[in-house]
């Protein structure tokens, strides 16, 4: 499968949701390929680079985003919203004489629901917190997706500060509950002494 792809300095997990102001040309013919053809573009995390200018080096791993809305912004640039979908590996890049980059990638497959082990309740009341706090566009989630540990490891993932590095190790994660333990063992860092 080929897709372009939008190296950022951030990472999109599954169902995760991105804003971006576009305003690259690049970036503008992305956004129109993929509403013409109703297509996802990739969304990697910045290794090398910078996000505008010469094309980045971006992760092997990254996730797709489908375009769900658009907006014209106050400053005169396009508004887009992003979901996140399935997780890919780019198995090779090549770069558009505009410097879009588009990349040949296999898709993972998408993690089966499984239950939060009782071990990680904690972390099901951590994530309510948040996003009370900081994540006002999961409020209204039901109470049944707390419970599946995929989706609460990649809330989480999402929400708490982390570097980049543990962000995209934790994207590159296989096992559901081997990235509620990680981040289990992460949140030491953030009690308040």
């Amino acid at each position: 499968m080929e897709v372009p792809l939008f190296p950022l300095g951030t990472v999109l997990y599954p169902g995760g949701q991105l804003q971006l102001r576009i305003f690259e040309p690049r970036y503008l013919d992305l956004v129109r390929e993929c509403t013409r053809s109703g297509t996802a573009f990739g969304v990697c995390l910045i290794l090398e680079g910078a996000e505008v200018g010469v094309p980045a080096r971006p992760a092997a791993i990254g996730t797709l985003a489908r375009i769900v809305d658009f907006s014209h912004r106050e400053d005169g640039l396009l508004g887009i919203s992003a979901e996140g979908g399935s997780r890919f590996r780019v198995l090779r890049t090549r770069a558009r004489s505009d410097g879009l980059l588009r990349g040949d990638v296999q898709l993972w497959p998408d993690e089966s629901p499984q239950e939060v082990p009782v071990e990680f309740a904690l972390l099901q009341t951590i994530l309510e917190r948040l996003i009370e706090t900081i994540g006002p566009h999961w409020r209204h989630e039901p109470r049944a997706s707390y419970d599946d540990a995929g989706w609460l490891g990649f809330r989480l993932a999402e929400l708490l500060p982390l570097t980049r590095e543990e962000q995209q190790q934790l994207l590159e994660m296989t096992d559901p509950l081997q990235r509620l333990a990680t981040l289990r063992d992460i949140l030491p860092r953030f009690q308040k002494a």
